[in-house]
């Protein structure tokens, strides 16, 4: 199929109550992974980049080589940017080819969000690509944790998830002051790995879902019991990012083969192979958890 941005992929999900995967992929291996499980599971797919991985000329290597991969796929794929904060880098990648951004303002009092989400929006839509935006904040599940690349104001702490969710009443002034194309909400997930299990405002989740006329997005999908992320997904979730639990995966399979291995000159090909396949395992999984799975 083709590059494609956000906008059908996730009002289809919406209309339909599914959730389409968002995975956060650093290197051509771990992209080519998730785009080969999702052509098995005949599912839309969202390749996500994050600042850190994409600084200087990685950029350029990085998102050309994710174009070849989605013009060649036999699925739908989006990729997109994920929690960038710097606007002048956001419009570098719409530029270089991105079909999504996610600007990141949640830690900005709210006029300024604003203010900087339509910024970014009015010129992103000159170029047919969609805008995520965040109101309120997903935290951090371990303390230091900056998974997201996002900085933290002096003196901000949000290990608690709950003491920044995201706020009804600003809901729908958010939405139509930015014309963004779809939104992140805080309901009490963090990034990265849970130091408790998490507690999801369904309440809170159901009440945005009836004020929003754009498809929701949870952050933190990493952890999270398959039971609650059904239950988001039935209240209105239509896009979920995960990213720790396949670095997880991959990590653990490739301690487990490097301490198997005698010989340290191991071709990389040879050692990525069981890592990739339990990158993979994941991807399988929350595939078929969001019910994407036969929707390209």
């Amino acid at each position: 199929m083709a590059l494609v941005n956000l906008s059908n992929m996730l009002k289809d999900a919406r209309e339909k109550k599914y959730a389409v995967g968002a995975f956060d992929v650093s290197n051509h291996d771990m992209a080519m992974a998730v785009i080969e499980e999702a052509e098995k599971l005949k599912s839309p797919v969202i390749l996500m980049g994050l600042t850190v991985d994409l600084e200087g000329d990685k950029l350029e290597y990085w998102i050309e080589g994710l174009k070849s991969m989605a013009e060649k796929s036999d699925v739908p794929v989006c990729i997109h940017l994920d929690h960038a904060t710097d606007v002048e880098f956001i419009k570098k990648c719409i530029d270089s080819g991105f079909s999504s951004v996610m600007f990141d303002g949640s830690t900005l009092p709210l006029e300024e969000n604003i203010e900087i989400t339509k910024e970014i929006t009015d010129y992103a839509h000159k170029f047919d690509v969609t805008v995520e935006a965040e109101l309120g904040h997903v935290g951090d599940g371990i303390v230091g944790n900056s998974e997201t690349g996002v900085k933290k104001e002096k003196g901000a702490e949000f290990d608690n998830p709950d003491d920044f969710l995201t706020d009804p009443s600003q809901m729908t002034y958010f939405i139509e002051s930015t014309n963004v194309d779809c939104l992140a909400v805080a309901v009490g997930t963090a990034h990265g790995v849970y130091v408790h299990k998490p507690k999801i405002h369904f309440d809170r989740l159901e009440q945005l879902n009836s004020l929003s006329t754009v498809p929701m997005v949870m952050h933190g999908g990493s952890g999270t019991p398959d039971e609650l992320i059904k239950k988001s997904v039935n209240l209105g979730i239509c896009k979920l990012n995960i990213f720790s639990e396949m670095l997880s995966a991959y990590y653990s399979a490739m301690k487990k083969q490097l301490n198997e291995t005698e010989n340290m000159a191991i071709w990389p090909c040879t050692a990525n192979k069981k890592p990739l396949e339990a990158l993979k395992e994941i991807v399988k999984q929350k595939i078929i958890l969001l019910g994407s799975e036969n929707k390209a």
